[in-house]
């Protein structure tokens, strides 16, 4: 199995990947969590989306620390890599968001595999569950899909807004809808979500898409058709609007073309959204090394 790592946009908010601090005093990165994680978990392949610009500081600063303990390769999401037909609006720099830097992947995953963000800590049991999945063979075929979820009280912080994946989950355990909702935060005993100058609430325990998902790699050419679609109606903001990976799922569940098992993880997601948000994750991990979770350094 692979794990698919979208890196591309790491460093966006923090100014920069030599901008990137360690999370842990023996310099490790959630990055090293996330890989020694899924590793122990049957993972025998990594593929990175990066941007090409920044394969030789990411390798020399992140990728070498996984090349003797499994297969590494690099994708490269490029504003450019658009379907034939189509051109890159006049202005625009921004890649094409989540979706497209998933397909960025295609032609070096051929074997069922993960994808979860760079930037984000899923626990150990997000990748047991999600190598649980694929070693039913029912659930190696095409299109059976599956993700974990989480709650999204756990998923918030205190310094932004942030945009979540919001799920709705069927008594039988299958994805029924995804919305994708910017701006998210929290607001006395509840969520609340801006869009077009209004709030609307959330529930606190509403299931939260965090990009930790399982694909087969038939995901590759649904995603393809739905990015066409998605570029023939750019809307009113061509410049910025995004192709968001839980769309994607969510347009070829509601054709028919698959299934999404949810998995709900016994483990608390952390990230680093905003650079403030790192002294919290830093204490978590440590708690979870003092515990015996992880070893005191994960590299030596």
């Amino acid at each position: 199995m692979t794990l698919v790592i979208l890196a591309a946009g790491m460093g966006s908010r923090y100014g920069g990947l030599k901008q990137i601090d360690p999370i842990t005093d023996h310099g490790e990165f959630i990055i090293d969590f996330s890989v020694f994680d899924a590793v122990r978990s049957g993972f025998d392949k990594v593929v990175f989306v990066i941007k090409k610009e920044n394969l030789e500081e990411f390798r020399a600063t992140i990728g070498k620390r996984f090349e003797s303990k499994v297969k590494v390769e690099y994708a490269f999401q490029d504003i450019n890599d658009i379907p034939a037909g189509f051109s890159v609006p006049e202005g625009r720099t921004k890649p094409w968001g989540t979706a497209q830097a998933l397909l960025a992947a295609r032609s070096v995953v051929k074997e069922p595999f993960a994808v979860i963000n760079a930037d984000d800590f899923y626990g150990k049991s997000a990748y047991s569950l999600l190598a649980s999945h694929f070693s039913h063979e029912e659930n190696s075929k095409k299109a059976a899909y599956c993700m974990v979820g989480y709650v999204l009280e756990n998923t918030l912080t205190e310094n932004g807004t942030v945009s979540r994946g919001i799920c709705e989950v069927g008594e039988d355990g299958y994805l029924r809808d995804v919305t994708e909702r910017t701006a998210i935060s929290k607001e006395g005993d509840s969520a609340v979500y801006e869009e077009n100058g209004e709030k609307t609430k959330i529930a606190l325990d509403a299931i939260a898409s965090m990009n930790c998902w399982g694909f087969t790699p038939d995901i590759f050419e649904g995603v393809m058709e739905g990015f066409k679609t998605f570029l023939s109606d750019l809307g009113n903001n061509p410049l910025k609007c995004e192709y968001y990976l839980p769309f994607a799922v969510r347009e070829l569940m509601a054709a028919g073309k698959c299934t999404v098992k949810v998995y709900s993880s016994k483990d608390a997601w952390y990230g680093v959204t905003y650079h403030e948000d790192k002294e919290k994750v830093k204490n978590s991990i440590r708690t979870l090394t003092q515990s015996g979770v992880y070893p005191d350094g994960l590299n030596r």
